[in-house]
């Protein structure tokens, strides 16, 4: 398979290495466009791959596009016309993205995945949307799946849904707890706090545009914050009425695993 990869960041350096990679069932080349051409240079180099202009007319196999989410649409009819067999992106953002390739590349394969983690942390959990499958697209699946990472199937609707949750929701919680704690000496974090710390330097080691990005795409946020307000103006009886909403909500998710 001959792979374009479009944006050379982090996780577009993932999935031209998840191809490439020896356990790969895919016999994959790469080439690397991003608009920063010193930052596709750096990929390709460190990779023996290819670099093409982001504005030129080479048609590959397959494109992949691993751009911001906002720029997805447009990026898919950038590219589209680059691409022979398929078309896929790895932005996180699904609805939007699974629109564009129906309206721009109606006759290729398509499918859009969201690696739900940093690249520094493979392997993990792989949501897919196959909205045209195909050899290629079951050629990239097989070989995310061969780098260890579970694969696994959803709806457009049904994955921006769970992201307002499992991202924005989350991320604003975590910063929220991190900016408005003070610090304190080690010896007096609780196992709770501790854990919570841990997780916001996971969150905070990334890069602010990405989590902006999320902010911006789906809700989240408010819902954490309206809670928050809730929980910090309840008098005791109120308090433990969402205290035991939160208990029903985690007994009914470990029902449910």
């Amino acid at each position: 398979m001959d792979l374009l990869v479009v944006g050379a960041g982090e996780i577009g350096r993932w999935i031209a290495d998840t191809l490439a990679a020896d356990e790969s069932p895919v016999d994959a080349t790469v080439a690397f466009a991003d608009r920063d051409p010193d930052v596709a240079a750096d990929a390709a180099a460190a990779r023996d791959a290819e670099v093409v202009p982001v504005d030129g007319d080479t048609t590959h196999d397959a494109v992949c596009l691993a751009v911001p989410m906002s720029v997805v649409p447009a990026a898919v009819e950038a590219y589209a016309p680059r691409a022979e067999r398929a078309i896929v992106d790895v932005s996180g953002e699904m609805i939007d993205a699974v629109a564009a390739m129906r309206e721009h590349a109606p006759t290729l394969e398509r499918a859009s995945y969201h690696p739900l983690f940093a690249p520094p942390r493979v392997p993990g959990n792989v949501a897919v949307v196959t909205d045209a499958g195909g050899p290629d697209v079951d050629g990239i699946s097989a070989a995310i799946e061969a780098g260890g990472n579970e694969v696994f199937e959803t709806t457009p609707a049904e994955h921006d849904e769970a992201m307002e949750t499992v991202q924005a929701g989350a991320h604003a919680a975590v910063l929220a707890w991190r900016l408005a704690g003070d610090d304190v000496r080690e010896e007096f974090h609780t196992p709770v706090s501790a854990a919570l710390d841990e997780v916001a330097d996971t969150v905070t080691e990334g890069a602010p545009e990405v989590y902006a990005e999320i902010q911006r795409a789906f809700d989240g946020a408010d819902d954490v914050a309206a809670a928050a307000r809730e929980i910090a103006d309840a008098d005791e009886e109120e308090f433990a009425s969402l205290y035991e909403a939160a208990r029903g909500d985690r007994d009914g998710r470990q029902r449910h695993e």
